[in-house]
């Protein structure tokens, strides 16, 4: 089926707010983090960056080396100040080498800092008191920066979902379905009232220019009361899908991705959190099926979520068959 033709078997085109031109768009809608796969440019960085929302979104471990970096410099910056009003400035240095008194203003630094303030050494020229006075008040302004990003890290509400690497077309109820499946994996954290809605995005030509269609997927069932354990979600692909007869070599002709995002409430946040994430044609498996993921305790009383199963499935006809 050449991709000049796919665009007969959908209707319903939907506006998701990406654009169409298939030649000026890279090459997925969505990364596998949920994260839209984009690049800003034209403006000033200064416009374009939200400093507090980059800081949230960084990593712990990057977040840690921040503080840690931005609290050294700032002290060597100081410490250069204090050495550049001069050592005489400063009472109570022990050493008698430059080197060591230099030790010990970085130290007298990140004591006025963090307004520890041991009391050995202390500024007796204006010039030092004035430093001084300054680092103190940058140093309670860092903690209470930091305090509130720290709040803010914790308590920023996540959907704590984890979705299978891959999606399958398996056979499903004498025709075929394309389905993905999830899971909360956070002990404690489930949602309620869950949704969940598919897209998928494919390219036509239309008068010989490449353009990208969009369509809502029309899902065997988009919302569930309570979220706590996997959930499969399928799309049967019945003759009312926009995909209905699309064989591999057409989902990869037509660069197919499908774009899901995910709603609900987390009752430990207290909040609606939300999480998206997208599969390529790359990622969309053939004539498979899931394997299952839970099972009952030895003791018959709890039902056991093996999360190492998430993206376990069982291919029905191997490659080799089906090619």
């Amino acid at each position: 089926m050449s991709i000049s033709k796919i665009n007969k078997k959908a209707k319903d085109n939907q506006d998701t707010g990406f654009g169409v031109q298939a030649s000026q768009l890279g090459e997925r809608f969505v990364r596998k983090d949920g994260s839209f796969n984009l690049n800003k440019q034209g403006w000033p960085l200064w416009k374009r960056i939200s400093l507090y929302s980059y800081i949230l979104k960084l990593s712990w471990l990057q977040f840690l080396g921040a503080i840690i970096l931005f609290y050294f410099i700032v002290n060597v910056l100081f410490t250069f100040l204090y050495c550049y009003a001069g050592f005489d400035q400063l009472t109570g240095l022990l050493s008698t080498t430059k080197w060591g008194r230099i030790k010990e203003v970085f130290f007298f630094s990140t004591q006025t800092f963090t307004t520890v303030g041991y009391g050995r050494i202390n500024p007796i020229h204006q010039s030092t008191d004035i430093i001084a006075s300054i680092q103190a008040m940058t140093g309670w302004l860092f903690f209470a920066l930091v305090t509130g990003l720290l709040y803010g890290r914790f308590t920023q509400p996540k959907a704590y979902l984890a979705f299978s690497e891959k999606a399958l077309v398996s056979p499903y109820k004498g025709g075929w379905g394309l389905m993905f499946r999830m899971v909360p994996y956070k002990e404690n954290h489930y949602l309620t009232d869950a949704k969940v809605v598919v897209n998928v995005a494919f390219m036509v030509v239309e008068e010989d220019k490449p353009v990208y269609k969009f369509y809502e997927l029309k899902l065997e069932r988009s919302r569930v009361d309570a979220l706590s354990t996997n959930w499969t979600v399928v799309h049967p692909i019945d003759t009312d899908s926009p995909i209905v007869n699309f064989g591999k070599e057409d989902m990869d002709a037509s660069d197919l991705e499908l774009y899901v995002q995910v709603t609900g409430f987390d009752h430990i946040f207290s909040n609606t959190v939300l999480q998206r994430t997208s599969y390529t044609f790359p990622e969309i498996v053939w004539n498979a099926k899931f394997s299952p993921m839970y099972r009952e305790s030895t003791n018959g009383q709890i039902t056991i979520i093996e999360l190492d199963k998430l993206n376990s499935y069982n291919l029905l006809i191997s490659e080799e068959s089906e090619s």
